[in-house]
């Protein structure tokens, strides 16, 4: 009697452990898969970026891409008005940030 109880309990303990798997297995899916894409995605564009592009930079600031290095962007916000920005910080092009 002692060994069948020890079983199902075992049998129990495992449904609990698949339980938790399968949440974990729903979890990055839909929460993390999504946004290691979206990351993937934003650090492409960012690398993509070249003189000219209309971009939107963190704090919500519209401009065209004026000069490209490797750490930092120049981004012209207005005629004769240029503001260093890391390349980190560009966001969106400014085309598709403005219709979302």
């Amino acid at each position: 009697m002692v060994v069948l109880e020890a079983a199902g309990g075992m049998s129990q303990g495992m449904m609990q452990f698949s339980m938790l798997g399968l949440i974990l297995v729903v979890f990055y899916f839909f929460l993390m898969r999504p946004q290691i894409k979206r990351q993937k995605e934003l650090r492409k564009f960012q690398s993509s970026l070249k003189r000219g592009d209309r971009v939107m930079v963190a704090g919500g600031i519209y401009g065209k891409v004026a000069e490209v290095a490797e750490t930092y962007i120049m981004v012209e916000i207005s005629p004769n008005t240029e503001i260093k920005v890391a390349r980190g910080n560009v966001f969106a092009d400014a085309e598709s940030a403005a219709s979302k």
